[in-house]
């Protein structure tokens, strides 16, 4: 059975995502994604396009590029959310100036009050290079915290390398 709460975490291309849609496939129950990303451009159009073809119509989509905590409240006991990612979800807030304690807070409310059971994918991104520019530094700091607070909360978390996980908490049925 699937945890009420897993956090699956990695670097870009890390295969993070492909990970945490196979544990929702594997749960058998009515598959919901919550999609953070916002196109601006024609590649993240054409990658977004390409996510929804390759997803099919065997998922529920809800792509919100701030209302991730109102899209979970949503989400019915018996489906299986997949929130990716929140890496974007924060990267949306702090470029909205939107007041990130808050938004945080509201989410991890959402994550913990959610019926279904949620799986969510996140950035690792403190194995990096100290970033050169403040906002970057803020933005690490903010990935960071978010990432450890929803840890604390979760049942499952896995660091995915190389498109192999790894255990942090908890295990895998």
């Amino acid at each position: 059975m699937l945890a009420k709460l897993s956090l699956i975490l990695g670097g870009a291309s890390s295969g993070k995502s492909a990970f945490a849609e196979t544990l929702v496939v594997n749960s058998g129950a009515p598959r919901v994604y919550v999609a953070t990303a916002q196109a601006f451009d024609d590649e993240m159009r054409n990658k977004i396009a390409a996510h929804l073809a390759m997803r099919g119509d065997q998922w529920r989509t809800v792509e919100t590029a701030l209302g991730a905590a109102d899209a979970l409240a949503e989400v019915a006991q018996d489906e299986v959310v997949l929130l990716d990612c929140a890496t974007m979800w924060l990267s949306n807030h702090l470029l909205a100036d939107s007041d990130l304690e808050l938004e945080t807070q509201s989410l991890l409310l959402a994550l913990e009050n959610c019926l279904g059971r949620v799986v969510v994918v996140s950035n690792e991104v403190g194995l990096d290079v100290v970033p050169d520019n403040a906002l970057a530094r803020r933005f690490r700091d903010a990935q960071g915290k978010l990432n450890q607070q929803i840890a604390a909360r979760a049942d499952l978390v896995a660091l995915v390398v190389a498109g192999l996980p790894i255990t942090l908490k908890g295990a895998f049925s």
